[in-house]
C-alpha cells in the first residue's frame, strides 16, 4: 500500500523512496538548513511533500550530477530551494554539469572528445548497485579494474588533446603473473 503524495513520511520510507541509508538523510539534515522535517516525542522525524522534493533534488545534485556538499549548499544559497526541487523533478542523462561545481577552471572547458564524468562503465556499475548493495569481493574486483580501465582511456584522451605521445605500459597483472 503506497501512500498519497501528500502524506508525510517517516525517515524509513524516504531512505526507501530515495535509495539512502537512513543515516545519510541525518547527515544532509546538519548540512542543509533548508531540509527541516517534522520531529515529534522521541525525535521521530516527519517527511513533508516539499522535504521530499528538495531531498529529491539535493540526491540528484550529489549523486547523479557529481556535486560536492559545498557546491549544493552554494547552489541553495545563490539559487534557492526551488532550484534544487526543480533538478529532483527533472530526469538525469547521467551527465556531469561542471558549471558552479569546485572543479578547476581548464576541468570546465575539455575537448568534445573526453567523456562526460561518470559515464564509463565502471561508474555506471557503481551507481546500477545501489546505496545499499553490497557486492562480493569478486564485483567489487570487476567495479575496480573497469574503473582503472576508464581512468587509462581518460588519461590517453587527455594526453593525445596535448600532443604528448602515450608512454607504453605493462598492466599491473600481466607483470605479476610473469614475474
Amino acid at each position: 500500500m503506497s501512500k498519497a503524495a501528500e502524506a508525510f513520511r517517516t525517515i524509513s520510507e524516504v531512505a526507501d523512496e530515495l535509495d539512502v541509508q537512513k543515516h545519510v538523510l541525518r547527515f544532509w539534515e546538519a548540512r542543509f538548513p533548508q531540509v527541516r522535517p517534522m520531529k515529534r516525542g522521541g525525535g521521530r522525524r516527519y517527511y513533508r511533500p516539499e522535504d521530499m522534493e528538495l531531498l529529491r533534488g539535493i540526491r540528484h545534485l550529489l549523486h547523479a550530477e557529481g556535486y560536492t556538499i559545498k557546491g549544493v549548499q552554494k547552489i541553495l544559497r545563490e539559487q534557492g530551494i526551488d532550484h534544487v526541487k526543480q533538478h529532483g523533478r527533472a530526469p538525469s542523462d547521467g551527465r556531469a554539469v561542471a558549471a558552479g561545481r569546485n572543479l578547476a577552471p581548464d576541468a570546465r572547458a575539455l575537448p568534445a572528445n573526453v567523456p562526460s564524468i561518470g559515464t564509463g562503465r565502471a561508474s555506471v556499475a557503481m551507481r546500477n548497485r545501489g546505496a545499499r548493495g553490497r557486492a562480493s569481493a569478486v564485483d567489487q574486483l570487476a567495479a575496480v579494474e573497469a574503473a582503472i580501465k576508464e581512468l587509462e582511456q581518460c588519461r590517453a584522451i587527455l594526453l593525445e588533446t596535448l600532443g604528448k605521445p602515450e608512454p607504453v605500459r605493462v598492466p599491473r597483472r600481466a607483470r605479476a603473473v610473469g614475474a
